[in-house]
């Protein structure tokens, strides 16, 4: 284990959370959904032990919160067709049933936990309203792709 580098800069721990961390997770709408898993519900407080063993728990959780508010604002600047495709990006790498994580989506909207604390209520609302949007977009063509399949098959 390494020892706790006590003169990094908050732009080194957040270059280290890019580099080990954010960039194995496909597009975004992951990392947003990642990076709120790594704050407490309870404190807000964010937690990330890789980080924390290589730099003091001060920077490691300012660097996490500053990569969480930066994916969020980035994600609600997108138009509603990019927000699909990180919708459709995030689902292909999903290790649930796609179906099954659209209904849960759909009903629990969980997204609505993944907002930084503090952000501006109309972006917030803006991207939660987005996401319901994408979300209904994602189950429309859900449904029409498996009919579209089978209208194209030769009939017997």
């Amino acid at each position: 284990m390494q020892a706790e580098n006590h003169d990094a800069t908050l732009e080194q721990v957040y270059a280290d959370l890019l580099q080990r961390s954010l960039s194995r997770l496909s597009g975004d709408l992951a990392r947003l959904i990642y990076l709120a898993s790594t704050r407490d519900y309870n404190t807000g407080n964010y937690r990330h032990d890789g980080l924390a063993s290589r730099f003091c728990n001060d920077l490691a959780s300012a660097a996490l919160e500053l990569a969480h508010r930066q994916i969020f604002m980035q994600l609600a600047a997108l138009s509603l067709k990019d927000l699909v495709n990180q919708l459709e990006l995030y689902l292909q790498n999903a290790e649930r049933n796609r179906q099954e994580l659209l209904q849960v989506w759909q009903r629990l909207e969980p997204y609505r936990v993944a907002l930084p604390l503090n952000v501006n209520a109309v972006f917030g609302h803006l991207l939660v309203s987005n996401v319901r949007l994408a979300l209904a977009i994602v189950q429309h063509r859900s449904r029409i792709k498996p009919a579209a399949q089978s209208a194209s098959l030769p009939r017997p």
